[in-house]
């Protein structure tokens, strides 16, 4: 027998995000089973709720209205639910996460396990992209986001910054020198960053200790989205790189990369985890909080 309440979550997860298909693989289910849900609201309901044809799909008058209520009632239940979690305090159930693949696959995944140790009833889904992600259309409970961000109903916390450093291994700096300036790398052989959109990092901009901006646009024979290469890359002697500490940090530690330019401020950004404060976070949501904030503070 299929329970009313989850047919209303499968129907809510289908308009939220747009087919049957992805509202199967974020629910665990089958397409098929995704669609029988639906259908037998519409039958309890004597009404359709969603035109769907081979090219999209789109909600009804009467769908509208419900689908808007679904949620009002599925918010509810949650907060029921979380009411109970406070008072068995435990924290339990499935944590999904995005953040940037570098700091994500270097810094956040080792965190995680600890956390997982700790609480040995929470699951974590953990989707590595540097991509904008939407945390509400995707389902996730907390993403990590690169600021500066934009007006949001999200609640933010800020973490440490997402710092940068310039290096190269010591066989490259002794075979090609040492740049004293960003102007210099234009005589360096530069190994370039894709981002999200696919487009290359061709400038990097420094500032210094003045406060004066200084910026070069680098030349790039080797281009990759990810910085987990461009460290293998460059501590193989290819080239000198621009990367966030986090992915760089075991590479300085055992001095197979040396930093450049140490005389400027490398480029960096704010970093923050952010979830929803629509309503009471549960356990499993409150503890990872705590403990990625205290693990990744920003500096005082």
């Amino acid at each position: 027998m299929i329970d009313r309440l989850t047919s209303m979550e499968v129907f809510v997860k289908a308009v939220d995000l747009g087919s049957f298909t992805a509202a199967a693989v974020s629910l665990g289910l089958s397409s098929q089973m995704v669609g029988k849900h639906i259908r037998v609201l519409e039958q309890r309901l004597g009404t359709q709720l969603m035109r769907r044809s081979t090219r999209r799909q789109g909600l009804t008058d009467a769908g509208r209205l419900f689908y808007e209520r679904c949620r009002a009632v599925l918010t509810e239940v949650a907060s029921a639910e979380a009411v109970v979690e406070d008072i068995n305090a435990t924290p339990r159930g499935r944590l999904r996460l995005s953040a940037p693949i570098g700091f994500g696959a270097c810094r956040l995944a080792p965190l995680l396990t600890t956390f997982m140790e700790r609480y040995p009833e929470v699951e974590v889904e953990l989707i590595l992209t540097d991509r904008y992600v939407d945390l509400i259309d995707e389902g996730f409970d907390a993403v990590f986001r690169l600021g500066p961000i934009a007006d949001t109903s999200l609640i933010a916390r800020e973490l440490a910054p997402h710092e940068q450093v310039a290096c190269a291994s010591p066989q490259y700096l002794a075979r090609k020198g040492i740049p004293q300036t960003p102007a210099d790398l234009g005589d360096h052989d530069c190994l370039g960053f894709v981002n999200a959109s696919g487009l290359t990092y061709a400038e990097w901009r420094f500032t210094a200790r003045d406060g004066a901006p200084q910026s070069t646009r680098i030349r790039s024979r080797f281009q990759v989205n990810d910085g987990r290469v461009l460290a293998n890359a460059a501590a193989a002697g290819g080239g000198i790189i621009l990367q966030p500490i986090a992915v760089l940090r075991d590479y300085l530690d055992t001095g197979r990369l040396i930093p450049v330019l140490t005389d400027f401020i490398a480029p960096h950004r704010p970093m923050f985890l952010m979830f929803s404060g629509q309503r009471s976070q549960p356990p499993k949501l409150r503890a990872l909080i705590d403990t990625v904030v205290a693990e990744v503070a920003p500096p005082r």
